[in-house]
């Protein structure tokens, strides 16, 4: 799979941090049920793996990717656990490499021209742009543009269901990364109707 693929199932891709295993498979669902089928699962709780092994076994349209990809060893814990793409916060060839050899498709993070410049170098042309509104946000996006026309990028990071349209609108941004669609309160009432509305509309915002 071409990561760039990732953009063709919606405009957003929630990011998404499960804190019980037993909320995966309908946090999932409610997901996919809703329109969105790529889960970016963050690797930022101990069960992590053991969701992305479920969703990836139980809930059948779901593209399930691991974020939160560190060192070469995340890579290859994602790839075992079923995962179909990975994310990374920020970028190394050792990494980029790697992800390559496992045939893991990375959407690797990136923040300034300079790393730009090293991941496009390694073949990678889909970036993730992180931490989006903290590194620069619209403006840095479009100045981007200008030196980088043939990079697309996936802002992730202080977007909200208000600033996602204003992403979404750049001729360079082909989908945008959010938590919003999971919210702790609603996964923690197990209200997974409400994950479904939200993914609902976020199918909207372009």
């Amino acid at each position: 799979m071409n990561t760039l693929e990732l953009a063709d199932h919606g405009p957003v891709i929630p990011v998404i941090v499960i804190q019980k295993l037993e909320d995966a498979v309908p946090m999932a669902q409610a997901l996919v049920d809703g329109g969105v089928r790529v889960l970016e699962i963050t690797l930022r709780t101990p069960v992590a793996l053991k969701c992305m092994e479920a969703i990836a076994r139980s809930v059948k349209d779901a593209i399930v990717g691991a974020g939160t990809i560190r060192t070469v060893d995340d890579a290859q814990a994602a790839r075992d656990a079923g995962c179909q793409f990975g994310v990374s916060p920020g970028y190394t060839s050792e990494i980029g490499h790697y992800c390559r050899n496992i045939g893991l498709p990375l959407l690797p993070g990136v923040a300034t021209a300079s790393e730009v410049m090293r991941a496009n170098g390694d073949g990678y042309g889909f970036l993730k742009f992180f931490p989006a509104s903290a590194a620069g946000g619209i403006p840095l996006l479009k100045a981007l543009h200008g030196p980088f026309a043939d990079v697309a990028f996936c802002p992730t990071g202080g977007i909200s269901v208000e600033t996602a349209p204003q992403y979404l609108a750049l001729p360079n941004v082909k989908v945008c990364g959010g938590s919003w669609l999971t919210p702790a309160d609603a996964v923690a009432a197990k209200d997974w109707a409400r994950i479904t509305r939200l993914a609902q509309e976020s199918g909207k915002l372009r």
